[in-house]
Parts: C-alpha cells; structure tokens; sequence
C-alpha cells in the first residue's frame, strides 16, 4: 500500500504539472493574440472595413470579403442547421438501435474527420461541375454543408440523450404524443447543447479555407443593390480567410493579412461571447 506522506507529493507534483500545462495554454493563447494585434491592429480602421480593394481609389478594404463571408454562413446555416437536428432526432428518439443506426453514426463520424481539401475537391467536381454552379458562393456553402453536418448532428444527439429519460416518460404518460414531447419538452430541454453546437459550426465556417479555394473563388466586390445581392449566392465571392491566405502568399501584404486576422479574432471572440449568452438564458429560461 502507498503510505499517505508519498501519496500527498504525488498529487502535489500533479497538481503542479497541470498548473503549468494551464499557465503555458493560456500563455499561448495571449501570445498569439498580442502578436496578431501588434502587427495588425494598425491596418483595422472604417475604411479598411467599409471599403474594398482598389488600385485607382487608392483604397485598401475587406468589406466584400465579409459580406462574402455573412453570406456563406447563412446559406450553410439555413440549410445544415434542420437537416442536422432533424438527423439527430431520428436517430435518437425513432431509430432502433441496429445495424443501419451504427452505420449513420459512424459514417457521420468519418465525415467529421475527412480534410478540409477533399471536401473543396469534391465540391469543385460535383457542385461545380456536374451541377454547374462553377465557382460560386452556393457551391462553397454546400461544401461547407457537408462538412458542418456531421459536428452539428453529433452535438444534438448528445444534447438529446442528456436530457432524463422521466422528461419523456412524464410526458408520454400524460398523454403527450411523441412529436409534441420532442418538440415541447425535449428540444427545449436540449436547447442550449443544440446552440452550442451550431455556433461551433459557425465557427469553422468563418475559420475554413481550404474547401472554398475550390468552390467559392477570390472575388471581393460589393454587390450592388438588392439584386446585387440577391444574386452574390451564384457569383463568385471570396471569404475573410481566403483573402488572408492570398494578401500572404500571393501578394505578399502582411499588414492587410494581419488587419484580417484581426478581424477574424474578433468574430470569434463574438461567437464566444453569443454562445455563452444564449446558452445561458435558455438554461434560466428552462430552469423557470
């Protein structure tokens, strides 16, 4: 048996090791926050965000690109988001555990794990090609569809299977019928998880590259009008991430590509910021 004394220094070398690996994760964090500040808060101003790129005004701005990027999000958003739920609510609360449920699960598990650049390839084949959207904002949102899927179907069932059993058991022996308890006990129940889960998706959307270099293109005009706009989805546009890539690589701007980061860190700070918001008053809204 180990003596108390040798038990005590080893949860205190313990303890001291995962004071370190906490100090040196938060260290980094604010490492690479300060850095992408110093070098890029500088270029961040009104007309670096309300203005696009051009060489006879003299203008340098990003504003196309994060229209681009709204747009994407909320095409992939309005389209993932039911499938996604709809998906886990099948599988949770009417499929029978079997061959066909293990099936889904895992092939949505090997989805989540696939690279990015297979994706953008597939959907520059398929989308593009075959469909002929070519190099298209909707052909990079279904992209990003199968890609935010399988994260977004995952999250909702582990949402779904937090939630008692007595909530359904309650409700069914009141005479509830199954749709009316999924959709008045338990996804309310399960709100917060869900959210959690489609902001995450949101997240990789803003922060992917790889598969829109193939589907969506590098265009960064601003649309003109409303049927600018209505018509941006099938025209070529590309997002906040991709124009960091190419102020980098290929016109080698760092400033402009630092000011982006900038501005991405500060997108995901929001999110940050909205999921725990929402999460939290769904959790006060449950609880009352």
């Amino acid at each position: 048996m180990m003596s108390i004394s040798r038990r005590k220094f080893i949860d205190c070398i313990l303890r001291f090791l995962i004071y370190i690996c906490s100090i040196f994760s938060v260290l980094l964090l604010l490492g690479i926050i300060g850095y992408v500040l110093i070098r890029g808060i500088s270029a961040v101003n009104i007309t670096f965000l309300t203005s696009v790129t051009s060489v006879l005004k003299g203008t340098v701005g990003i504003a196309g690109n994060i229209v681009n990027t709204l747009l994407i999000i909320l095409i992939t958003m309005i389209i993932a988001t039911p499938i996604g739920v709809g998906s886990a609510i099948y599988l949770n609360e009417y499929a029978r555990p079997g061959r066909v449920v293990t099936a889904i699960e895992y092939a949505t598990e090997t989805l989540s794990g696939i690279p990015s650049i297979i994706f953008g390839l597939f959907g520059m084949m398929f989308f593009g090609e075959k469909l002929g959207l070519g190099y298209s904002l909707l052909t990079g949102s279904l992209t990003l569809i199968l890609m935010v899927l399988p994260l977004i179907t995952r999250n909702t069932q582990e949402a779904l299977k937090t939630v008692p059993s007595s909530y359904r058991n309650g409700a069914i022996g009141l005479g509830s019928g199954k749709w009316h308890m999924i959709r008045t006990i338990l996804l309310p129940s399960a709100m917060p998880r869900i959210i959690t889960g489609a902001i995450l998706a949101i997240g990789r959307i803003v922060g992917e590259s790889a598969a829109l270099l193939f589907t969506a293109g590098s265009a960064k005009l601003l649309p003109q009008g409303i049927s600018g706009l209505l018509a941006k989805p099938f025209q070529s546009g590309g997002t906040l991430t991709i124009q960091m890539y190419l102020s980098a690589t290929s016109e080698g701007d760092f400033e402009t590509a630092f000011g982006i980061a900038v501005v991405l860190l500060i997108i995901v700070l929001a999110i940050n910021l909205a999921t725990k918001a929402l999460t939290k008053r769904f959790d006060v809204t449950r609880k009352e």
